[in-house]
């Protein structure tokens, strides 16, 4: 019982350092998103579509698009027979993608490069930002802000759920904030900086949940 309340009490600290790591990134982007600029997606980051040519007997690897800015995964492998007619096509590392579907609850992330030759259907919008303009990790977390999110949600007009669905050209008329190359590259590093932190409290996570099993598999024979 000892244990597992320091289990909890520091599964409750890493909840208080998510908020924190969250504030400061916000503070950031904040300061520097208040004096920016603002322009159009269109002019910042514009659509870009790469079709695939599918054949029938080549594989496929579909890119999925988590919600709340949880970021990428990846979808069985299909071949081309699978896909038959849908039409796909090529995201590329660094693009920024939406899924249409689900865009209004936060589902943006930036294509890694473990995502190398991933495909999307026309339900995947990528946006390329234009070089030495913007970057597509700082245009990312403006959308995961609550102006990002509310603009995504305007943008992504409907019902609930499936009925709501991003347009092309309200996207392309969001309005982002743009500060200089420069202070998008800084906040991109400390970004990097927060995500380094996050994975080994991911690492931590695991070791906490395995920590209780153990304890209870040695009591249960003696061992303690």
């Amino acid at each position: 019982e000892a244990v597992a309340g320091k289990v909890e009490e520091a599964r409750g600290l890493r909840q208080n350092i998510e908020a924190q790591e969250f504030g400061v990134l916000y503070g950031a982007y904040h300061q520097l998103a208040a004096a920016a600029p603002r322009r159009s997606m269109e002019d910042v980051a514009p659509l870009q579509r790469r079709p695939v040519s599918v054949e029938l007997d080549a594989t496929y690897h579909e890119l999925g698009v988590r919600s709340f800015g949880k970021g990428t995964f990846h979808k069985p492998t299909m071949t081309g027979a699978d896909l038959g007619t849908k039409k796909v096509y090529w995201l590329n590392p660094d693009d920024l993608v939406f899924n249409i579907v689900f865009a209004w609850e936060g589902a943006v992330a930036v294509v890694q490069p473990q995502d190398q030759g991933r495909i999307g259907s026309h339900r995947f919008l990528a946006c390329v930002p234009r070089p030495g303009l913007a970057t597509s990790r700082f245009l990312w977390f403006h959308f995961m802000t609550a102006e990002g999110l509310q603009q995504l949600g305007d943008a992504s007009p409907g019902g609930a759920g499936r009925n709501r669905t991003l347009g092309l050209a309200s996207l392309a008329r969001i309005d982002v904030p743009i500060p200089s190359y420069e202070q998008q590259l800084w906040f991109d590093s400390l970004l990097h900086q927060v995500e380094l932190l996050q994975n080994l409290q991911s690492t931590t996570d695991a070791e906490l949940a395995a920590l209780m099993p153990a304890v209870l598999e040695r009591a249960f024979q003696g061992e303690l």
